[in-house]
């Protein structure tokens, strides 16, 4: 079995020598990370990931590091953290930690004030030459940040706070060259390893495409990962090409449930299906952060790796951005649209009067667990109170805790994700100490909250072909047709009951399942109609809002990742674009997607949560 790429350090190991004078230390590259977890989320809005003190209440284990100072003597040190509770309350923030040096705790407490990632002294200390070790200290176990720690003897020194500037001061003071090293060439390079950039690498692969297989997290997967914990949705093995989706059946969980235990998700049945093909390198916890470009093509990506900083760039004829966000396409400025679309831009009548900026939102999912005796919560007032009559009385919460739908989902990213943090842990908090039936809950405590954030909708990229609500009601068949769609429409909006006690901060979500008949979803959905080489695949393809409702799912997104890779394989045989796939050798895909990728002969364990259709024989 071939091993997942991994990127290593190569500057000094962990130990970071800049200069006689200044040390930069990035905490993501921490040596031993205790009980601190490593979040890349938000690396484009706020420059880096960092370490996060994930506890529930409960303060986590000491994350630490071995530093050498070539010159002994006093430093002072300043901590880059975020008041992460500051666009609710105003007062002295829940995510409270400290540092300590060789086992010396520093008394001023960080991660508590201020309203922006911003650089917080954290005092003065003597350091000895050669090894020192740093440890971050968590004192609260609520969600305290930190994302690099400065040294330097010179009073009043510190880090440039502007994301560019600092960005170009990590590399200098990390030695990161300013050219990324190229790995090699691939004949097709796929960006997010989520159900659909899986699928895609998988079929790719198999017809002969050597593939790079790039995702940001070290677990793949995407919502359907352990660390999000959604289950697969829609049917495989729907007309016209009835053996699409036999790859899900390979690598595909058995037991369907939301925010159900880690071992629901089945992640090393995914690991080694990829691990599997020996046409696939996969390169684990590598961001793509830039894009190289030759006129309307992509020349090359830029990765980040997100524990070593190190950048490195991927080469290749045709790429495909599985990234949900649209990510590798917004960089190469593809036509994108985001938000709702109005009745009249494509003829929806589910559509709103007039487009807005809603999308749907994203999920924090977490459960708790029965303790067989009593458990105590802190108290956790931030900003948003909870009553008896608002609180929300469950001891789980799932795809229905659903946040900043009326917010940017890509550029608000983290105040999306933070307030479905803040909601959970209130509300438990409330429920646990306050709550006039707090009795039920004394034997419980949380077992598990999300971190990662689940999201449902952001950019959508266009093909040459949209996708919109008449497509699927009237069944409108398209000589390009691919995987066929089975979901309903399933829109999600504000709970109205939770909009009464939350007016523009709603935490809860309701849907409206508009039947439909099986549909298949043209090939023109899935490559860019302005970037001549970018396939997509996913929840970012070609669609209209409304549509996007029902081709969202991951049996359904897993497919048209499947098609796409066939279709790169294509391409490489006929040194062709995309677009030329469908204008020249429509045929041969068609042919490809009538074996699929997938073994055959499968027995299908994937008949959980294929939701709710209209059998066409009631037309």
């Amino acid at each position: 079995m071939k091993k997942i790429i991994l990127i290593i350090l190569s500057i000094y190991s962990f130990s970071l020598f800049i200069g006689a004078q200044d040390i930069f230390i990035e905490t993501e590259s921490f040596q031993y990370k205790g009980g601190w977890v490593l979040d890349q989320q938000f690396m484009d809005l706020m420059g880096s990931s960092y370490l996060m003190a994930h506890g529930l209440g409960n303060p986590v284990e000491d994350a630490y590091t071995t530093v050498n100072f070539s010159e002994k003597g006093r430093y002072n040190i300043y901590v880059r953290t975020f008041n992460w509770t500051s666009p609710w309350y105003s007062g002295e923030g829940a995510g409270r930690f400290t540092l300590k040096v060789n086992g010396k705790k520093l008394s001023i407490v960080l991660g508590d004030k201020g309203d922006k990632w911003e650089w917080q002294y954290a005092g003065s200390f003597s350091f000895k030459e050669g090894e020192n070790i740093i440890a971050l200290h968590d004192l609260s176990g609520f969600n305290g940040r930190c994302d690099a720690i400065f040294f330097t003897k010179e009073e009043g020194k510190i880090p440039p706070s502007d994301i560019k500037d600092l960005t170009d001061f990590r590399k200098q003071m990390l030695n990161i060259p300013s050219v990324p090293t190229t790995i090699k060439e691939y004949d097709f390079v796929v960006v997010g390893a989520g159900i659909a950039g899986m699928c895609a690498a998988v079929s790719a692969a198999r017809k002969g495409c050597k593939v790079a297989l790039i995702n940001d997290r070290p677990i793949i997967g995407g919502n359907n990962s352990s660390e999000i914990r959604v289950h697969l949705g829609g049917r495989i093995g729907l007309p016209p090409y009835e053996n699409l989706g036999n790859l899900l059946k390979e690598f595909g969980h058995s037991r369907g449930g939301n925010a159900q235990p880690v071992d629901y998700y089945e992640d090393e049945k995914k690991m080694d299906f990829i691990l599997q093909e020996k046409n696939i390198d996969l390169f684990v916890n590598c961001r793509a952060i830039a894009i190289n470009m030759s006129g309307n093509k992509i020349e090359s990506i830029i990765t980040k790796h997100i524990e070593t900083g190190e950048e490195y760039c991927f080469k290749a004829p045709v790429f495909s951005d599985c990234t949900g966000d649209g990510t590798i396409g917004y960089l190469a400025r593809a036509d994108y649209l985001m938000g709702r679309e109005g009745k009249d831009d494509f003829g929806e009548d589910i559509a709103p009067e007039k487009a807005d900026k809603m999308t749907m939102g994203t999920s924090v999912q977490w459960y708790s667990a029965d303790k067989s005796k009593k458990t105590d919560f802190p108290q956790f007032n931030y900003g948003v109170s909870f009553s008896d009559e608002s609180c929300e009385k469950v001891m789980m919460g799932e795809w229905t805790w659903e946040t900043g739908m009326n917010k940017d989902q890509v550029f608000q990213a983290e105040t999306i994700r933070d307030y479905g943090l803040m909601v959970v842990l209130s509300n438990w908090s409330f429920l646990k100490n306050n709550y006039k039936e707090k009795e039920k809950y004394n034997n419980r405590e949380l077992d598990w909250v999300a971190y990662i954030a689940g999201k449902r909708e952001s950019r959508r990229l266009l093909g040459d072909y949209i996708l919109k609500e008449d497509d699927i009601v009237k069944n409108v068949f398209h000589e390009d047709a691919t995987a066929t769609a089975s979901w309903s429409i399933d829109l999600h909006f504000p709970d109205p009951d939770n909009t009464r006690y939350f007016p523009g901060e709603e935490f809860k979500a309701k849907t409206n399942h508009i039947k439909i008949y099986p549909y298949p979803i043209p090939y023109r959905c899935l490559y860019s109609r302005n970037i001549d080489n970018l396939f997509m695949a996913g929840r970012n393809i070609s669609v209209t809002h409304v549509a996007l409702g029902t081709t969202r799912v991951m049996r359904t997104t897993g497919m048209l990742g499947e098609v796409v890779g066939l279709a790169a394989s294509l391409c490489k045989e006929h040194n062709a674009t995309p677009r030329e796939i469908y204008f020249y050798h429509l045929p041969d895909l068609k042919e490809l997607m009538k074996a699929g990728a997938g073994k055959q002969g499968l027995p299908n364990n994937q008949q959980f949560n294929m939701g709710d259709m209209l059998d066409k024989s009631q037309k």
